[in-house]
């Protein structure tokens, strides 16, 4: 009788498995980057765009999928092909006054929206514990530093791939809610606008903002160049590279292609459900802005009932401990990048001392930023706001480089990349200069 385990590696099953194993360990900077969106401020924003408009913007959800991900792939190619993060790019190939604007816009959305997350996740941890929110923010603080200093890329990468499953209870809730999907449809598909005034245009350049934000493009160049340091792949230069290297750069772009796509694709469907659930629960109840944590967890009671406060406290903190490092992260690759110094998650802080400061320095500057007084709810939701009027001209800086033969060579942007990235740069300044409009006219 013939052995049946000495040749395991030939089960079917056995095969099936260790490729899906082998494929949810490929998943990294696109995944990343796509939960890493959906932070507190994206679920404020969200939330806020349910009980505001119902489900009347259910269907900016499918509108930016492409154009964020057209952006965020932009982003991952030049990380790969040019072996370096964004502002390195910049300091290699460009002026030093690009450079730096794009690093400043950067430091400013961050640094709003690191105080932002920090408050929130601060209003929600207080919400079950009954302890003032003021307490938690420089806990928190702590817990984002140390994640960063102390843990290895390879760690931090596990940690947060597998922190986003808290967001999945926003589908259940919707589910359980028992919606009008006839409704539900019709948002999705037709745009509906019942009045384009200033609280319309705020929420629907919070809603771009969060979806489409500028720390998430340095992110995720900086994350696949740094990746790349972990991976048995060919390093080359862009000109003159040999057909075997030129494979090479293929598979990891399109690697990076599959990686981009699902994060983007799991961003925008939780970004989805959380409209589609507070539109089923908190506006027909005629509750049209949010307040507090109490108020935005509300929406999970069809699921959790009394356990709905700590439900969303759970998803709004692990989110922020998720985002809060990228934005952290993001500056900091920029700022290093830019000025020269060594930067990298797998390098100790006494190797990388300037990039591991700017880290501590954005998260303390964020967290202080929590005792203006302002709301935390209100505070995520502006912080989205600030990252839609910024992201723009970062987006068209982005296009320059990703069509610039000098630095990406044969792998320049296609028509179609050129195209969504170039509506999404559109779009968003055109709803930008409206905004503007509205609030001074």
């Amino acid at each position: 009788m013939p052995d049946i385990t000495a040749d395991a590696s030939r089960d079917p099953r056995g095969e099936r498995s260790h490729g899906l194993r082998r494929f949810l360990q490929g998943l990294g900077p696109g995944l990343i980057t796509g939960a890493a969106d959906d932070d507190p401020s994206g679920i404020s924003t969200y939330s806020q765009a349910g009980a505001a408009y119902g489900f009347g913007l259910l269907w900016t959800a499918v509108v930016t999928l492409p154009l964020m991900a057209a952006v965020q792939l932009m982003c991952a190619r030049i990380g790969i092909v040019a072996e370096c993060g964004l502002a390195g790019v910049l300091r290699r190939h460009y002026s030093r006054w690009l450079l730096w604007f794009a690093c400043a816009l950067l430091l400013v959305a961050n640094t709003v929206n690191i105080g932002a997350d920090l408050g929130g996740m601060a209003a929600a941890a207080s919400l079950v514990t009954g302890v003032p929110s003021a307490w938690f923010v420089p806990l928190f603080a702590f817990l984002v530093l140390a994640l960063l200093v102390l843990a290895s890329y390879r760690t931090m990468t596990r940690v947060l791939k597998w922190m986003t499953s808290a967001l999945f209870a926003y589908i259940v809730a919707a589910v359980l809610a028992r919606p009008d999907w006839v409704s539900v449809l019709r948002g999705t598909v037709l745009p509906h606008v019942a009045r384009v005034d200033g609280p319309y245009l705020l929420t629907f350049m919070a809603i771009l903002g969060t979806t489409i934000s500028p720390y998430l493009f340095f992110w995720q160049a900086s994350q696949e160049a740094e990746q790349d340091r972990h991976v048995a792949t060919m390093r080359r230069p862009v000109a003159g590279v040999s057909e075997v290297a030129r494979r090479g750069v293929g598979r990891e772009l399109a690697a990076a292609r599959t990686d981009t796509l699902i994060g983007m694709c799991f961003s925008n469907l939780i970004m989805y459900f959380i409209i589609l659930t507070t539109g089923a629960t908190l506006y027909p109840a005629g509750q049209r802005t949010i307040q507090t944590a109490e108020d935005a967890a509300r929406a999970l009671r069809p699921l959790a009932g009394p356990g709905s406060a700590m439900l969303f406290t759970l998803g709004i903190v692990g989110t922020g401990l998720l985002g809060v490092p990228v934005l952290a992260g993001s500056a900091a690759y920029a700022v290093s990048e830019a000025a020269g110094w060594p930067s990298g998650m797998d390098e100790t802080a006494w190797a990388a001392p300037q990039f591991y400061a700017v880290i501590a320095i954005g998260t303390i500057v964020g967290a202080a930023l929590t005792i203006v007084g302002v709301n935390a709810m209100r505070m995520l939701f502006l912080s989205a706001v600030l990252n839609g009027l910024l992201a723009p001209p970062l987006i068209v800086i982005i296009l320059v480089v990703c069509n610039d033969r000098a630095v990406m060579g044969e792998y320049r942007n296609g028509r179609v990349l050129n195209v969504v990235g170039g509506a999404a740069a559109l779009l968003m300044g055109a709803a930008a200069v409206a905004l503007i409009a509205s609030l001074v006219g």
